[in-house]
């Protein structure tokens, strides 16, 4: 009987359904969070069965990342979904919970607009670093890494490149967690452009918790260099933090070496020729000039 029943999706619909960060709980797998690009998050204990919304309660549902402790069950949200599309909208800054979603106390960082990652201290429940990529639209100051020692009461910005460049993406050594790793994008956004790549991108490294930071993509180091770089994805392999991947948005154009389509003209071989030039093209690539810009049968070649 179940094998004539269709499945049809019944939601969520519009922007809500762009999952952007899941967190599951490594003891139990089946207990996760989920954050939406803007619909908030979600809570599961049964695999995914059923959800419960937890962030209804605050004053924005657009998510950037979510952070987890799940031995103290205390949740950090980074908001404004980190993507740059025209709907990638704003949020408020971070919030935090340490009664599993019950309530939120808002930790500032008002104008980040967008958060990329919410890094927790593996064993300090008072340290933790965001990755601030800042206003969509306009270039701001509070864009860049910052970091808190004290839970989230204050924040100090320890890498900025300049107004227009934030971070969008961080991880760490978990075996040294001195060692801490930040992607910086270029990137400019108008409501008929986009430039996703520029000078401020590359990626740096911090042996002091995040303090002071060393440009990596230098020179020599192997990675693509210039103003085509755009944007990068990190992580440190667990098991063996020398390894670090990168994933990057390189747009640098490279040579055209297509094989040429060598069935039809292109408007530039049909410039500036002499009447005998011209009698003496190909009537078949001039008919497919043609087919191809709608214009065959109001004109022939033979015509």
């Amino acid at each position: 009987m179940l094998n004539s029943i269709a499945f049809r999706n019944i939601g969520p619909s519009v922007m809500s359904g762009r999952v952007v960060d899941v967190e599951a709980n490594p003891a139990d797998p089946t207990e996760f969070y989920v954050g939406y690009a803007s619909g908030g998050v979600w809570y599961t204990h049964n695999n995914g069965q059923s959800f419960t919304p937890v962030f209804d309660s605050t004053e924005t549902l657009t998510i950037g990342d979510i952070a987890v402790n799940w031995k103290t069950g205390t949740i950090w949200v980074g908001t404004g979904e980190v993507n740059s599309s025209r709907s990638s909208y704003a949020g408020l800054g971070v919030y935090k919970s340490t009664d599993k979603g019950k309530t939120w106390q808002w930790l500032g960082l008002p104008d980040s607009h967008h958060i990329g990652k919410v890094q927790l201290h593996p064993t300090d429940d008072n340290t933790a670093w965001v990755a601030v990529l800042g206003h969509l639209y306009s270039p701001n100051a509070e864009r860049g890494v910052y970091k808190t020692t004290d839970g989230g009461q204050s924040w100090k910005k320890t890498l900025f490149v300049d107004e227009n460049t934030g971070a969008v993406d961080l991880d760490i050594n978990p075996q040294n967690p001195a060692e801490v790793y930040a992607a910086m994008w270029y990137r400019t956004r108008r409501a008929w452009d986009f430039q996703g790549a520029g000078k401020g991108t590359g990626i740096y490294k911090s042996t002091d918790g995040g303090n002071t930071w060393t440009a990596m993509s230098k020179s020599g180091s192997g990675l693509p260099q210039g103003d085509s770089l755009g944007r990068i994805g990190l992580a440190v392999y667990p098991k063996n933090p020398q390894i670090v991947y990168a994933i990057i948005d390189n747009q640098r154009n490279r040579p055209d070496t297509a094989k040429k389509d060598s069935l039809v003209y292109a408007l530039a071989d049909l410039k500036n020729l002499t009447k005998e030039q011209f009698a003496g093209l190909e009537e078949r690539k001039i008919d497919t000039l043609l087919k191809r810009n709608g214009l065959l049968g109001k004109y022939s070649a033979r015509k």
